[in-house]
């Protein structure tokens, strides 16, 4: 699996451990849980507040889950027009490693930094429950410590988790391995050929439904099948080094 925490990165890279910005919007509820899952991968993580537009350096980004603004209007569409989220779209186009989870998915997606959209589940219910998923490409900034075809077990909890794309973008990204992850043994909200995340053209921006966060410790149920999604990007810091 490659599950390994990689704080020596810091030698080969700039003397300091590797800084990972996790943005907090009002509502967010998984901001400090994103920052344990970046400690526990071996970096640093660096609050970063949605109202400011400096991105304080970092090498690379986390849009965690919550609620951001309320999800009025829907989820993620203010948060869009965020200073940071702002100034994040520009970092991103210069090859920023970002990810978004569940509600930063959403944000991501609202930003034109991903393709598709997130709506309402299937039959309207909340689900929050752990989920089986098969990593599709290992061929990301996020999932390179995974391998293609492997399956884990990670938690769901979200409302508006079903990805919507046209016959043209799916074709478009399933010819590109661009479908990171698919939900296993049912899908939870009835998104397209069951996908639960996707990644942009360059492969540097990740947009995942379920939250890899809360499975980082062996000592909580949901074991440590999402601490590879974290030391992947620090494998990428140390490979650019």
């Amino acid at each position: 699996m490659g599950c390994r925490k990689l704080s020596a990165v810091s030698d080969d890279l700039t003397g300091s451990v590797p800084r990972i910005g996790v943005v907090t919007f009002p509502g967010s509820l998984d901001d400090r849980d994103a920052a344990l899952a970046v400690r526990a991968a071996g970096a640093e993580p660096v609050a970063l507040w949605h109202d400011d537009d400096d991105l304080a350096g970092v090498d690379a980004v986390i849009l965690p889950g919550g609620f951001s603004y309320g999800d009025y209007l829907r989820a993620g569409a203010i948060a869009r027009f965020s200073p940071m989220v702002a100034a994040l779209v520009a970092a991103a186009a210069d090859g920023l490693p970002t990810l978004g989870i569940c509600n930063g998915f959403q944000v991501l997606c609202e930003a034109g930094l991903l393709p598709g959209a997130l709506t309402r589940n299937v039959g309207l219910h909340f689900v929050c429950r752990d989920q089986r998923l098969r990593i599709e490409t290992a061929s990301t900034a996020w999932t390179r410590d995974y391998t293609a075809g492997q399956e884990i077990v990670i938690p769901v909890k979200h409302g508006e988790g079903r990805y919507v794309a046209g016959p043209d973008l799916l074709a478009e990204l399933l010819g590109e391995d661009r479908v990171i992850a698919r939900y296993l043994g049912g899908n939870p909200n009835g998104s397209a050929d069951d996908i639960a995340g996707v990644c942009d053209a360059r492969r540097t921006v990740v947009g995942l439904m379920p939250h890899p966060e809360h499975a980082v410790d062996g000592l909580v149920g949901a074991g440590l099948d999402g601490l590879p999604m974290f030391t992947s990007v620090l494998s990428g810091l140390l490979t650019r080094a």
